[in-house]
């Protein structure tokens, strides 16, 4: 499978576009000055303890206080906050992080009020994006991501993506990350480590532990709430944790952003620095490679399928609804068994595209076309989990119910990507009314003779809808001939198939538009 990671940039918003096999799997929209991203760090102050809940609220700049649950303390929370005041409070560098003493982890059932209180100051991580009302939700278990490695400060565990099936190939990387890491450093090994050295899992981890380090020597002074480390960019992450041998280019229309990304490869894996090219045509980046068309195709509220069946997303506050449908398909199988299970059967794929594309997360309810053989129910089961395989988002499927309702849950940390595709009529302006059409004439006419007034032409051109020449031209004496006596002017009607029914322009002989 081909991948194209083709990045239109302007001004103030970056727009990336992943193609497998030149079909637009992923669109990811970032502004020059987004906030607020995942994997940023802040040092933030307790606002408010909510026992109900058992979470607090935090303040960390946001307009909406964020979110932070016991659960996502971590069970080395104690250990976080007494390295975090010590590092406030202690003048000149903080105690060295390897030979710290870890406190005992807190209690699995415990309660927010025994470990927070108001005021407090905390260091925590983006978990998830603000999201509709809801302000950013956070983690005390802090993780800086790698390509190869993703560094857990204050934990000693090692572990290996579970997308690394070999057990000899599990072990050798576990050997390896247990032979080098520093104590006081847990590290999940990533599956683009399969098969690298111990030179790049060394040179990667020094660079991790030193940004982790770095951001307790300028905590003392800084401004609660502040941010202390942001996340790379969302271009620079995509390729991070994509980048594959699968990948045959990334093209991207801005120079400075073309180096960057160069060099960026250039660090990570040099043997692809040839795929990054810059394009400098005239024809707008996503035009060229048609993705224009795709998203108007694939983000409105109807989705077609090559086979004459279609989709419909609908989406509400709670979840996202995805009714299979099987159109005019019905007419050409008489078996209803039969037909319903090709039209699911075709969907599955679409829909897994659908859901990667918009990035669609929570509840995601999938209504198929009801079939009634078990075999055929475990058919789109299986194939349900092969097309979500390729989705990097951690996600659980449920089996077909009883009324062929299948339950997807899946990971959301940003806002649905949610594409307005309808444009604004050109004849109603979006009002939905249209002026009278028994009054076109006589508006054509004051136009025709406004112009005259200004300049006295022997000879006009009145471009038309096909529908309306024919009104014109009609009867013995037609407008044509009624206008050359009232104006002295002889009007030539264009009809022109691609105009609205009411759209006229009038254009002198020499094809220079007046009106």
């Amino acid at each position: 499978m081909n991948k194209d990671l083709i990045i239109d940039a302007s001004s103030n918003e970056i727009t990336i576009a992943l193609l497998e096999d030149k079909k637009l799997v992923e669109l990811n929209k970032e502004k020059s000055n987004i906030e607020f991203s995942v994997g940023d760090i802040y040092i933030g102050k307790v606002k408010k303890i909510m026992p109900g809940l058992n979470a607090a609220f935090v303040d960390i700049g946001y307009e909406k206080d964020a979110f932070l649950h016991y659960h996502d303390l971590g069970p080395n929370f104690r250990t976080l906050q007494k390295y975090l005041d010590i590092a406030i409070h202690t003048r000149g560098r903080p105690p060295a992080f390897q030979r710290f003493n870890l406190e005992p982890e807190i209690d699995k059932n415990g309660k927010i009020g025994d470990v927070l209180y108001t005021g407090m100051p905390v260091l925590v991580q983006i978990a998830k994006e603000p999201i509709s009302t809801k302000g950013p939700r956070l983690t005390c278990e802090i993780s800086i991501a790698g390509r190869n490695l993703v560094l857990l400060p204050f934990s000693n565990k090692v572990t290996v993506s579970q997308k690394i099936k070999s057990k000899e190939e599990k072990q050798r990387l576990k050997n390896i990350i247990s032979s080098i890491k520093p104590n006081n450093y847990g590290v999940i090994v990533r599956t683009a480590a399969e098969g690298k050295k111990v030179k790049d899992f060394d040179i990667e981890l020094r660079e991790l532990v030193k940004n982790w380090e770095s951001l307790f020597e300028k905590i003392k002074n800084i401004k609660i709430p502040s941010i202390l480390m942001s996340e790379i960019s969302r271009i620079t992450a995509i390729l991070r944790d994509m980048l594959n041998p699968s990948f045959t280019s990334i093209v991207v229309n801005n120079e400075n952003l073309f180096h960057e990304i160069k060099e960026y490869i250039a660090n990570i894996a040099p043997e692809k620095t040839n795929i990054v090219k810059f394009y400098n045509k005239e024809e707008p980046i996503f035009e060229h490679y048609e993705i224009d068309k795709q998203i108007k195709s694939s983000f409105g509220r109807i989705v077609s399928l090559k086979n004459g069946a279609y989709l419909v997303i609908e989406h509400t506050e709670a979840l996202h609804v995805i009714d299979v449908n099987s159109g005019n398909r019905s007419k050409k199988i008489f078996d209803q068994e039969t037909n319903a299970l090709e039209v699911n059967l075709s969907a599955v794929d679409e829909i897994a595209r659908q859901i990667r594309l918009r990035d669609l997360g929570g509840i995601i309810v999938i209504d198929f076309i009801d079939m009634n053989l078990p075999e055929h129910k475990q058919m789109i089961n299986n194939k349900v989990k092969e097309a979500m395989s390729h989705d990097r988002a951690k996600h659980t499927i449920l089996p077909l119910s009883k009324f062929c309702l299948m339950q997807i849950t899946r990971q959301r940390v940003r806002p649905e990507l949610n594409i307005n595709t309808d444009e604004i009529c050109p004849t109603c302006q979006g009002t939905g009314r249209i002026s009278p059409s028994i009054l076109l004439i006589d508006k054509i006419e004051n136009d025709i003779f406004s112009i005259l007034k200004e300049k006295k032409y022997k000879r006009l051109i009145l471009k038309v809808h096909p529908f309306l020449s024919a009104y014109l031209k009609k009867g013995i004496i037609s407008w044509k001939i009624k206008m050359f006596f009232k104006t002295n002017c002889c009007i030539k009607i264009k009809p022109i198939p691609s105009f609205d029914f009411l759209e006229y322009h009038i254009l002198d002989k020499n094809n220079n538009e007046l009106i």
